[in-house]
């Protein structure tokens, strides 16, 4: 059974997390959000730190951290999902965009922690990887992706050929994990992952995309002329098997929810606690001893908000967990991604309202964190795509009945 309390265990590692989001993260934040495209140098001694904590043993530190646990029999586990979560939350207190351009720790990596082989895992070790879904027709609807990948006998390789837009960390990763479809007939149980060198002369950097926040971050677009994969960078099986459906590829997706859903509970949280600092510089008293609706409209909505950052941080606790104890968690990964999702950004834009003036100046980050807050909402799944994923599994309807 899960406890809702942090693990004792991970103390230390979200104290570290802690001390780099207010020493690091913090200092340099409104830095790379107005230079845009500008490579945060400082990432490069954490990325080291991070490395040397999962070399360690220590683990959960990044995205390598997501790797299904090995069924030992033993009773509840909290490992590497629920520590790598818990520590998203509080490097994305610091900030969003600097969390997500983080040297190795691209949602790429956690693609390959999720499905990749033990001999893949060591070829890939160390590299940076990035992660393309989306394309210019294809939305969250993953099951239509349009890039195609041909398998080549006479060389052994995929040739893969399509465009791929929002590529989060594309220019600076090393590697990116490709989206493609062995069979566009086959639909959704052809779908497959390749991993893609980022110097394969066969993918074209198209262009950097200009945002409305994580600009710390680079999103790429990318064109695929008959790149030419080795047919051993392709992740699981290449067989096509309908009754599977994309299962293996979508796998990913039941890691990786839950660290988006940490990323919106982080940046949620720093926006509660600046805003706290201000209610109480203006004298608003909120008192959790009585009753919300006996105090002031400002105690009010703030008490709602942090009752809603809560629910979000222990839905998010929990799919990770489950996926720490190999329990079918992809619909507690969408449960966490939904709510935390729209927490986020409800609740970074509720604090600029109770804030006034203050939520709006540049002088302080509470401004650039509602605006980092909604690519949480969207990237991983959409909140509507994630609650038509709920209902289909809660009333056991499959994509065709429930669309």
């Amino acid at each position: 059974m899960i406890n809702l309390e942090s693990p004792k265990k991970f103390a230390p590692l979200i104290g570290q997390a802690k001390q780099v989001a207010r020493e690091v993260l913090r200092p340099n934040s409104r830095k790379y959000d107005q230079a845009e495209h500008e490579y945060p140098k400082e990432l490069d001694m954490l990325a080291a730190l991070i490395d040397g904590l999962n070399d360690s043993g220590s683990g959960g530190a990044g995205a390598t951290g997501v790797r299904a646990s090995k069924d030992t029999g033993e009773g509840n586990r909290n490992g590497t999902n629920l520590s790598t979560a818990l520590s998203i939350m509080e490097t994305c207190w610091g900030d969003v965009g600097l969390t997500l351009t983080m040297p190795r720790q691209g949602l790429g990596n956690s693609a390959i922690a999720s499905v990749a082989d033990d001999e893949q895992l060591k070829r890939f070790e160390g590299k940076w990887a990035a992660m393309a879904i989306t394309e210019p027709s294809v939305g969250s609807d993953s099951a239509n992706i349009r890039t195609t990948a041909r398998y080549d006998e006479a060389t052994d390789e995929y040739v893969l050929n399509g465009t791929k837009i929002y590529v989060t960390s594309g220019e600076r990763a090393d590697l990116v994990v490709v989206w493609a479809s062995l069979d566009l007939s086959k639909g959704r149980a052809a779908i497959k992952s390749f991993v893609v060198e980022r110097s394969n002369p066969g993918m074209e950097l198209i262009r950097l995309e200009h945002k409305l926040g994580i600009r710390a971050s680079d999103t790429a677009q990318f064109e695929l002329v008959d790149c030419r994969v080795p047919a051993n960078n392709l992740l699981g099986t290449p067989d096509i098997d309908a009754k599977k459906s994309f299962a293996g590829a979508m796998q990913t997706f039941d890691n990786t929810r839950p660290l988006v859903s940490a990323m919106a509970v982080g940046v949620a949280q720093a926006a509660l606690d600046f805003t706290r600092e201000q209610l109480a510089e203006a004298g608003v008293v909120v008192d959790y001893d009585r009753p919300a609706a006996l105090q002031t409209g400002a105690a009010q909505t703030f008490l709602e908000l942090e009752s809603d950052v809560e629910a979000a941080r222990l839905l998010t606790m929990q799919a990770a967990w489950m996926a720490d104890n190999r329990k079918p968690n992809s619909l507690h990964a969408s449960y966490s991604k939904a709510k935390a999702g729209r927490t986020g950004t409800d609740v970074a834009l509720r604090c600029v309202a109770l804030c006034g003036s203050i939520g709006l100046s540049e002088a302080d980050l509470l401004e650039k964190w509602s605006r980092d807050a909604k690519i949480l909402d969207i990237f991983e799944g959409t909140q509507q795509i994630q609650l038509l994923i709920i209902a289909r599994q809660l009333l056991k309807k499959s994509s065709a009945e429930l669309k």
